[in-house]
C-alpha cells in the first residue's frame, strides 16, 4: 500500500488515515453491516423482544436512571447480534500492518514534560 488512502481490500475494505497523533482506522463499511445487523435485529419477525424493548425505552415516563439501565441492557444484547470482526486474508492483513508501520513510524510522540508540573 503506497499512501494513507489506499483501502486494505476484502469483504470489508479498511482505510488507513494518520492524523498530527494517531494512525486512524476507518472503517465506514463495519458500520454499515453493523447498523444493516442492528435493524435486522429489530425487525426480526420471529422475534419482536429487541423491538418491544426499544419500544419501552421510548416511554417519557421512566426515571433517568431506570432508562439508562434498559438502553444499556438493549445495546448489550444489539451489540451481540452485531458484526464486530474484519477478515482479511494473509496478504491483506499484512498490507494492513506494514500500512499502520509506515504511519505510524512518521508520528512524533511527544517528549515527557516534567513530573513536577503534573496535576
Amino acid at each position: 500500500m503506497s499512501d494513507d488512502q489506499t483501502p486494505v481490500t476484502g469483504p470489508i475494505p479498511v482505510y488507513v488515515r494518520v492524523t498530527p497523533g494517531a494512525v486512524v482506522l476507518d472503517m465506514e463499511a463495519l458500520t454499515r453491516l453493523v447498523v444493516g445487523d442492528v435493524i435486522e435485529a429489530l425487525l426480526d419477525p420471529q422475534d419482536t423482544g429487541l423491538w418491544d424493548r426499544l419500544h419501552e425505552l421510548a416511554d417519557t415516563e421512566r426515571a433517568p436512571q431506570e432508562g439508562l439501565l434498559l438502553t444499556e441492557g438493549l445495546t448489550a444484547d444489539l451489540a451481540d447480534r452485531c458484526s464486530s470482526r474484519v477478515p482479511l486474508t494473509v496478504p491483506r492483513a499484512r498490507d494492513l500492518a506494514t500500512t499502520l508501520r509506515m504511519l505510524a513510524d512518521r508520528l512524533t510522540i511527544p517528549r515527557q514534560q516534567d513530573g513536577r508540573w503534573a496535576a
